[in-house]
């Protein structure tokens, strides 16, 4: 039982104190001819043969199976003893991502069923406990579609082995399992949505239980490094309440408190639920007081021009894959990334994991959030992207590290864009529907080419030739109209609109510093030529005079890729501080 739930509890933005991790041993099956329904394996009276490490995914050499062939239909089961101090509360299943359907039984009776490999679910399980007995079984079958390309999978290949820009396949449950003890009436979640320039942060709780026969009070507790700056106590009269709430500590010059990736403030909360008088709910959160805003062209943090440097970040792992091995691992790439002179991080083509978030929110970097995208077009695909992405923004509203959302990249889902009006549809409805949701944040339509309607007009380029991107990011005209993979920047009738320019995918130079054999967009073969490589691609937009920020690719090397700045075990191929100063643009070869 955890005491500190900040330090270690799976959803660090909304945290209780009485819970119980369920990571580590389960039982473990493959059901590749599907006879696990037939035959009542969900009854959990049948034991499963093989064991598997919980949160890693059969594929990964840390759940201790590594089997990396197909088997899109598997099994799990746990025994669990409900803890004392649960007694008399609500007993919640937690699943952080089950990819890509899970179905749920305990003790033999159906809870909860789930489709999309990336987004959280939960169940109330408590009617379905044996009172006082420690032989609860909680089975959950999952299932993938290993070759289906219209699913949303990101980077997870549909062909046996890896290759190319793809990597191993993840199935099953990637991410932590928990249960947490509650009251009948409690917070479900809240938003909370600063606002920068009153000073003020809007509160809206959301809860379960709701009746109109009780008197419910919300307490905000909010604190400045120990010290109280807003304390709030409301009556509720719904389900769903909205509240602002000044915050009253000193800002100097509207700086003092905001946040930044320099200066990464963070306001701590306490919601406390109080029915009749008595606090029945409490949860533990925080914000950042901090602004995202587009002022005539120019890309803005907290009222300012910010100057982006993103680096691309697949978030994967040589032993975990999809899951990185510890919560050491993870802030150890924001802090790798941080000493590289970055100030961001665009994670590709996965919704990660909110212990990730947690640490750019703490440590201060910027996060632009993607979907993991499908390969080919389908209305089917379109229905389960639309409700996944939804689940994605809603679950990481409130991180203030994230300052973009990406629905799609490069056209995937939508390859033929260009010409199918159906398919610039769906790109302008993820635009649309993502800004229905948050209002506070800039939207990307199909990061790279092929842009309908975007806040940020982003390119991706690996051309490598110094001269060549200086010369095509001289001018805005020249920018704009440049076919860098030889496909249009825009379609369906839209063209440049004056938004902020970015390159957001370019260098991604091979650099073999390991074991791993593999390709990238060009190549070095020595420290000196890596790094002169580096520069001759960063400078030119660093002394553009119309891009704003860029995304270099890529963080790590990723399986069969060599492009990454660091090894895939975290090691860099390079001094940092050498390519900090090549970020920030003070790098010179006689001062190595």
């Amino acid at each position: 039982m955890s005491s500190t739930p900040r330090l270690d509890y799976p959803r660090p933005q909304f945290a209780r104190e009485l819970w119980e991790s369920l990571n580590g041993e389960w039982e473990f099956e493959f059901d590749d001819e599907r006879v696990g329904q037939k035959e009542h394996w969900f009854s959990g009276k049948r034991a499963l043969s093989k064991r598997i490490q919980v949160p890693f995914a059969f594929q990964s050499r840390l759940s201790g199976i590594a089997d990396p062939a197909f088997h899109d239909c598997v099994w799990y089961r746990r025994k669990v003893e409900i803890p004392a101090a649960f007694a008399d509360l609500r007993t919640i299943l937690h699943f952080g991502a089950v990819d890509y359907e899970a179905t749920v039984w305990v003790n033999g009776h159906f809870v909860v069923r789930h489709e999309g490999g990336h987004t959280p679910f939960h169940a109330d399980i408590t009617d379905y406990l044996q009172a006082g007995s420690d032989e609860n079984w909680i089975v959950v079958q999952a299932v993938d579609y290993s070759e289906d390309i219209t699913l949303p999978r990101g980077k997870q290949y549909w062909l046996n082995d890896s290759a190319s820009i793809f990597y191993t396949r993840t199935t099953g449950i990637w991410q932590s399992v928990w249960l947490e003890a509650v009251s009948a009436v409690r917070l479900e979640r809240v938003r909370m949505t600063p606002d920068v320039d009153r000073n003020e942060v809007v509160i809206r709780s959301f809860l379960t239980g709701f009746s109109p026969s009780q008197q419910l009070q919300l307490r905000v507790t909010v604190t400045a490094d120990g010290q109280r700056v807003a304390d709030d106590q409301y009556s509720l009269f719904a389900e769903h309440e909205s509240r602002t709430i000044k915050l009253r500590d000193f800002n100097e010059h509207g700086l003092g408190r905001l946040w930044s990736p320099e200066h990464p403030n963070l306001y701590d909360v306490t919601f406390t639920l109080l029915a009749d008088g008595v606090p029945v709910d409490k949860v533990d959160s925080y914000f950042g007081l901090r602004k995202v805003s587009i002022e005539n062209g120019k890309f803005c943090l907290n009222n300012r021009p910010y100057y982006m440097k993103l680096v691309l970040d697949q978030g994967y792992f040589p032993d975990g894959n999809l899951t990185p091995p510890s919560d050491d691992a993870i802030k150890q790439d924001v802090e790798l990334t941080k000493a590289m002179g970055f100030n961001g991080a665009r994670k590709h083509q996965k919704v990660e994991d909110p212990r990730y978030l947690y640490w750019c929110d703490k440590l201060g970097l910027l996060v632009w959030g993607e979907m993991a995208n499908a390969y080919d077009y389908s209305e089917k695909y379109a229905e389960r992207f639309a409700k996944e992405w939804q689940e994605a923004v809603e679950r990481d509203y409130n991180h203030p590290s994230i300052v973009a959302w990406v629905p799609l990249n490069e056209s995937w889902g939508v390859p033929n864009i260009q010409i199918d009006v159906q398919q610039q549809q769906h790109a302008l409805a993820m635009y649309y529907m993502t800004k229905s949701i948050d209002a506070t944040r800039p939207v990307v339509s199909n990061d790279g080419w092929e842009l309908v309607k975007t806040d940020l007009f982003n390119i991706h380029d690996y051309e490598w030739r110094n001269e060549v991107l200086q010369e095509r990011y001289s001018s805005v005209e020249k920018a704009v109209s440049a076919m860098p993979a030889n496909r249009r920047l825009s379609v369906g009738g839209f063209s440049y609109e004056g938004q902020p320019i970015l390159v957001t995918e370019f260098g991604g130079i091979a650099f073999k510093k390991s074991d791993w054999e593999g390709w990238g967009y060009s190549g070095a073969s020595t420290d000196e030529e890596y790094l002169e490589r580096l520069n001759n691609v960063v400078k030119p937009m660093l002394r553009s005079p119309v891009v704003q920020g860029y995304c270099y690719t890529q963080l790590t090397d990723v399986e069969q890729e060599i492009n990454g700045l660091l090894t895939y075990d975290r090691k860099p191929k390079v001094p940092a501080a050498m390519i900090k100063a090549i970020n920030e643009g003070t790098y010179s070869p006689d001062k190595e």
